[in-house]
């Protein structure tokens, strides 16, 4: 087992609070911008570092994607100016983009970007196995370009890990002195349910956690445990996380089960195994500095 000298520091607590998660899957799921807004301030306040949050408007314009962004976090500024809040990559007719990223930049309240450093085949599961034609794609020109952008404008990347391989490019970023200021990784384990119903990647079991750590070894690269299609706090790698010095990626983004908990309930249950292995959690801005995020000014919206 690898223990980083951050084992007995606060964690970083991630709520990933809608993504694609529907109503018939959980109706406690925020999806206008006052219920991401309410349930994103309640988080903060509750124990949350970072909120992750999506808006319902798909290929309709980079303007229009910043306008649904700034609507949802206009709320949650105002009540706390210190949040950590960040969106998920941009889908528009010519494809993915992050030319979100720079309007939202220019606030000065984004402090925090994201990137996918690989590629994965996502869908369901039938009779004849995985099924589904959805790859998702992102070339290595794609991503050292969105890492460009992030050192840029100062964005700290939250990079998804699906693979192992994706952690694998992250590393060979960072050795070529690409790898953004802020960065952290977000080691994504799956249950069979994965995202929408296959699998994918490693399972939340310790010997897959302690597999990544290996890679992550003295890398100085902070980094969170996530489980799609499962409860990171309930499974193995979420107490293993906490006792091993990293961090947890929550919320109903990802979680599935026999129950549909708010986020504030997996929020409360994340806080608990934090107390319980004798570390705190970090405030956001106890976690820009453990991530070392580039500071902002900001501009009212």
């Amino acid at each position: 087992m690898s223990v980083s000298a951050s084992s007995h520091g606060p964690v970083i607590i991630e709520v990933a609070i809608n993504g694609a998660t529907t109503y018939e899957r959980n109706p406690n799921t925020p999806r206008t911008s006052e219920a991401i807004a309410a349930d994103a301030i309640a988080c903060i306040d509750g124990g949350a570092a970072i909120i992750h949050n999506h808006v319902g408007v798909v290929r309709q314009g980079t303007d229009a994607t910043v306008a649904a962004y700034l609507d949802s976090w206009r709320d949650i500024f105002v009540a706390r100016p210190d949040a950590l809040v960040y969106p998920t990559i941009d889908f528009q007719v010519e494809g993915l983009s992050f030319d979100h990223l720079r309007p939202l930049a220019e606030t000065g309240l984004l402090k925090i970007g994201l990137c996918d450093p690989g590629s994965v085949n996502l869908g369901s599961t039938g009779e004849r196995g995985p099924q589904g034609s959805f790859v998702y794609g992102n070339s290595f020109d794609f991503i050292g370009a969105a890492l460009g952008l992030h050192t840029e404008l100062g964005l700290g990347p939250s990079l998804a890990i699906y693979e192992p391989g994706f952690l694998r490019a992250t590393l060979a970023y960072q050795r070529a002195g690409r790898l953004p200021r802020g960065s952290m990784a977000k080691l994504y384990f799956s249950t069979d349910r994965g995202l929408s119903g296959a699998a994918f990647g490693l399972p939340p079991t310790l010997t897959a956690l302690d597999a990544y750590l290996e890679l992550l070894d003295g890398s100085g690269i902070p980094w969170a445990a996530s489980v799609a299609g499962g409860d990171v706090v309930a499974s193995p790698v979420g107490r293993g996380a906490v006792e091993r010095g990293g961090h947890l990626h929550i919320g109903l983004e990802f979680h599935a089960g026999d129950r549909t908990p708010t986020n504030l309930e997996l929020l409360h249950e994340a806080v608990a195994l934090c107390e319980s292995v004798g570390r705190p959690v970090a405030t956001p801005d106890e976690a820009a500095e453990i991530l070392d995020l580039p500071r902002r000014s900001v501009t009212p919206v």
